[in-house]
């Protein structure tokens, strides 16, 4: 992100806030991130700071992309720092696990603003093929037309093209749970099920994800747009997809645990199946796909259990 905006426009300063002293050497240093993508160029006008003061002071922007299930401490930790009027553009995609909360609801209440400014960016977009400068389509979400058209413009490039729209919940809902959706569509790849397997299982995701957003006020012309079929195709098809590859290996029959020793970035679905369950059980909608998942992340059921459960459910009328 950082990348894309001091790309579109030279004259702007673009602080990133780093942990690791050794990466923000290397970001301001050689240009380029020691730890991730490596291998690509950062623009001269981006800079690197451990300090929060420093990163947000003057800012007219501030783009989230910690971790959904630690924004909260992260944002609470910074919150002085923050002008009440700083919109906040969140790029990260998931549920918080005891709350169930989503980040246009985490960030205000972490900052301890009600009237704290969000915006959600997503849609399928792989970092990677960001920084290639490949043609890329997103969405904006904010309930403020203003907000969203702001950060249209501040994104917008010769290669990357951004919709906009007021269906916050919708948006977010999507890119949550299509983390859990890549985590099945990987399993079925570990277990080489075969493609047939894949497509129904994907559609019957789809599907879930729909019946359960709607519930909760979401608009279905959403959730077969951009960041919602958009990035369920991406999340579920592509192997670059963190969380499919989780459940490639669980497929494989890999534990959990040596999975997420071994990785060195946060697989959102994993922390955001455990929500599923919950919101399946309080909006009264069935996930047997979803839910499955989480199942199998809990131990609860083997991927093999998992299939033959799914493939012995009562046959339905397709509505």
């Amino acid at each position: 992100m950082a990348a894309l905006i001091a790309g579109n426009k030279a004259d702007m300063e673009v602080s990133m806030l780093v942990r690791d002293v050794e990466v923000c050497d290397s970001i301001n240093h050689s240009h380029c991130n020691s730890k991730y993508l490596s291998g690509y160029m950062l623009p001269k006008n981006v800079c690197a700071t451990t300090d929060a003061k420093a990163a947000l002071l003057g800012a007219d922007f501030c783009i989230h992309a910690i971790p959904v299930q630690f924004s909260s401490a992260f944002l609470g930790g910074i919150s002085e720092y923050v002008d009440s009027k700083l919109p906040i553009i969140s790029v990260s995609k998931g549920l918080e696990l005891n709350s169930l909360r989503m980040m246009s609801q985490i960030i205000p209440q972490a900052l301890g603003n009600p009237n704290q400014p969000v915006i959600v960016l997503s849609g399928p977009s792989f970092a990677v093929e960001l920084m290639k400068k490949l043609p890329t389509a997103m969405v904006v979400a904010s309930k403020d037309k203003k907000l969203a058209r702001a950060a249209q413009q501040l994104f917008s490039s010769q290669y990357v093209r951004i919709s906009s729209s007021s269906d916050v919940t919708g948006v977010e809902i999507a890119g949550a749970l299509k983390n859990v959706l890549a985590i099945a569509a990987g399993i079925v790849e570990g277990m080489n099920l075969g493609n047939n397997c894949m497509a129904a299982l994907v559609a019957q995701g789809c599907s879930e994800i729909r019946w359960l957003a709607t519930k909760m006020g979401a608009k279905s012309t959403t959730l077969t747009g951009l960041s919602g079929t958009g990035d369920i195709m991406l999340t579920c098809f592509i192997n670059l997809s963190r969380n499919r590859t989780v459940g490639v290996r669980l497929g494989s029959g890999e534990k959990l645990d040596d999975i997420l020793n071994s990785m060195t970035q946060v697989a959102e679905g994993v922390a955001t199946a455990g929500a599923v369950i919950t919101l399946a059980q309080k909006y009264k909608v069935k996930m047997p796909v979803l839910t499955a998942v989480a199942r199998i992340l809990d131990n609860e059921l083997t991927p093999k259990k998992a299939v033959m459960e799914l493939m012995n459910l009562p046959q339905v009328e397709e509505v």
